[in-house]
């Protein structure tokens, strides 16, 4: 009997959660899955650990290769993947039991060729889900496609991710949809784009069966070391996929990821003056004050402005008039004034 959904889980020194993963993968309600773990040239004992259980149930399979990045071991899965659908789930991560049934179960129900969930993830202590505001439990058409999704994927960012949805694998096959390799952020990103550019239909779910654990450590120390402002800014700066061309006027497109920018950097403005133990305030504070004389910021904000004004809050209101005037310190008070408030 064919495969149903396979899941790719690539893994890449991920031994102190891996166990809890692999586990809630087993347990799902949907048996005909298999379950593809990449092992992306861990030195930890993750390879043995998937040995182990690869022994106890023949639905694991196990590639080995050497460290090659995420989205590589993404797209060593897909070569061997069998199953009508895909899906992807990191090492880190653990799904429910029946998440891959409710998905395949909608996917069959509506014909369609990409199933979008919600995820829930953690935030300062509380638990957040991330959801839509697209029609639930509907067969969405090329045109919706067209109109609401490929312009939501150049104005936010939190539907981007691989992990909350599976694909029809045949149409990722006929186009040749793989994750870009030489991308250091924004891989998921981009390999939506492209399918979902292909894509006729689609159906979104207002359900939460994919639980995402932040282990990078504190924000302010993530943010410190991965320079998400600088990816941010190659994010603006870097054309759409060609499969934009005839969707999306370019001067649109152009607005679109203004809007993206100016909402990435008021989220790191926030993150930046949280008191932190990892980065001295000279350093935060010197950082916010060069994120807001970036020229591309400059040059964003009117765009945003322009589309988003009537819908902000006085809080973003303040921010933005703060970043239009370059002041660092009437950032910081308002962040400390807004903290204050939600405490």
């Amino acid at each position: 009997m064919r495969n149903k959904v396979s899941v790719i889980i690539p893994v890449y020194n991920a031994e102190k959660y891996l166990e809890e993963c692999i586990l809630s993968l087993l347990n799902q309600t949907l048996h005909a899955c298999e379950f593809i773990f990449v092992n992306d040239g861990s030195s930890d004992n993750s390879r043995f650990l998937i040995e182990r259980y690869k022994k106890k149930d023949g639905r694991i399979k196990l590639i080995n290769q050497e460290n090659q990045g995420v989205s590589a071991a993404r797209n060593a899965g897909l070569r061997v993947a069998s199953g009508e659908y895909v899906g992807f789930v990191d090492a880190d991560d653990y799904v429910k039991r029946d998440m891959y049934q409710t998905l395949y179960a909608a996917a069959v129900r509506h014909g369609c060729d990409v199933v979008i969930s919600n995820f829930e993830s953690e935030l300062e202590g509380s638990k957040v889900i991330t959801s839509y505001s697209f029609p639930s439990d509907e067969l969405l058409d090329r045109a919706y496609i067209i109109e609401q999704i490929m312009p939501y994927f150049l104005k936010e960012d939190d539907l981007n991710s691989s992990v909350n949805k599976i694909y029809l694998k045949r149409l990722l096959d006929e186009n040749h949809v793989l994750f870009p390799e030489k991308v250091a952020l924004g891989e998921d990103g981009l390999f939506n784009m492209l399918f979902f550019g292909y894509a006729k239909t689609m159906t979104y779910l207002n359900y939460s069966g994919y639980y995402y654990r932040e282990v990078a450590g504190s924000a302010t120390r993530s943010i410190k070391e991965k320079d998400y402002f600088g990816k941010a800014i190659e994010v603006y700066q870097m054309s759409p996929p060609p499969i934009y061309n005839d969707m999306i006027p370019s001067k649109s497109v152009h607005q679109l990821k203004s809007i993206r920018l100016i909402k990435s950097l008021i989220s790191y403005i926030y993150i930046y003056f949280k008191p932190s133990k990892d980065m001295s305030f000279t350093r935060r504070y010197s950082y916010v004050k060069q994120m807001i004389g970036s020229s591309h910021v400059k040059e964003a904000l009117p765009l945003y402005w322009d589309e988003m004004k009537d819908s902000l809050g006085r809080y973003e209101r303040f921010i933005v008039s703060m970043v239009r005037s370059r002041s660092t310190l009437g950032l910081y008070c308002a962040v400390a004034y807004s903290r204050l408030r939600n405490s």
